[in-house]
């Protein structure tokens, strides 16, 4: 048979008024982000503690459990998902979105009071758990949140990414992928899809790398060059690389980098002209000539 919850009948005998004072303490301008912010609307307030509190009710009457990591509190677990994951999506800290459940307490706290006050061992018990129950909650609520906005930053870089390797068409058969910024590991992997992916979708023949805006060029970055070189080469695509300014020739001479052949150019205009020849078209002055 299981264990009574301390303070489940508690909760089940004063659900209304509880919930009252819940709604005002979160509705209150003064303590309660939720209000401050302007974000969320009463009735969003009234209807996320209303449900709130009739879940965690079904699961004192279905187990005595109040351990939050038992899968038993799985519906509840979940809404908070949610709950965490709009608030850092709104722009919410940690702390503002785990004071929704720690302003349960209250109200919370002071019906276990009343109604166990004559019987100091229940009351002690009821209090204890409910502290207990309300704090590991509050605590999985940060959880959550910190999840939500790690997504959030990950999604962001991603697109960041994406956004800083652009695959620029100049003519037919020509690609450039200006590159700015340093070069690492994840970027030049972003940099590689995005250059096979648009050469796949345009059927170009000569690519364009321009590092103009790459402050320095090292070993590493010089492989991920030479592996999108190498890989563009197996979609059927020369490249030429751009921006090789005097300081980044001396770093290529100095490290002894192989470039492996691939022709490069101090300018993305000169590389454009050479791009241009090995299409089978000249440039002469302002004007274009087959």
């Amino acid at each position: 048979m299981q264990q009574k919850n301390p303070f489940g009948d508690v909760l089940k005998k004063h659900e209304t008024d509880i919930l009252t004072d819940w709604i005002k303490a979160q509705l209150d301008g003064q303590r309660s982000p939720m209000t401050r912010m302007g974000l969320v609307r009463e009735a969003e307030v009234r209807e996320l503690c209303k449900n709130f509190l009739r879940i965690f009710i079904q699961g004192l009457q279905n187990n005595s459990n109040l351990d939050t990591r038992s899968r038993e509190w799985n519906e509840l677990k979940e809404m908070m998902s949610t709950f965490s994951r709009d608030h850092a999506l709104q722009g919410y800290t940690p702390s503002e979105t785990a004071s929704f459940i720690f302003l349960l307490k209250k109200p919370l706290l002071a019906r276990i009071g009343q109604e166990l006050a004559k019987n100091s061992d229940d009351l002690y018990q009821a209090i204890w758990a409910a502290n207990e129950w309300i704090d590991a909650l509050g605590l999985t609520t940060m959880e959550y949140f910190q999840k939500g906005r790690e997504e959030l930053i990950n999604r962001q870089q991603q697109e960041m990414l994406e956004l800083s390797t652009p695959v620029v068409k100049l003519w037919d058969g020509i690609l450039a992928l200006p590159v700015i910024g340093t070069l690492d590991s994840a970027r030049a992997q972003a940099v590689m899809e995005s250059l096979l992916t648009t050469i796949m979708e345009t059927g170009s023949k000569i690519a364009i790398i321009d590092i103009t805006g790459v402050p320095t060029v090292d070993t590493v970055v010089a492989q991920h060059l030479m592996k999108t070189v190498a890989a563009a080469r197996l979609m059927g695509a020369d490249c030429i690389i751009s921006g090789i300014r005097p300081q980044i020739a001396q770093t290529i001479v100095h490290l002894a980098i192989d470039l492996g052949g691939i022709s490069t150019k101090a300018t993305l205009a000169d590389a454009f002209r050479l791009a241009m020849q090995r299409v089978g078209m000249n440039i002469v002055s302002q004007s274009v000539r087959v």
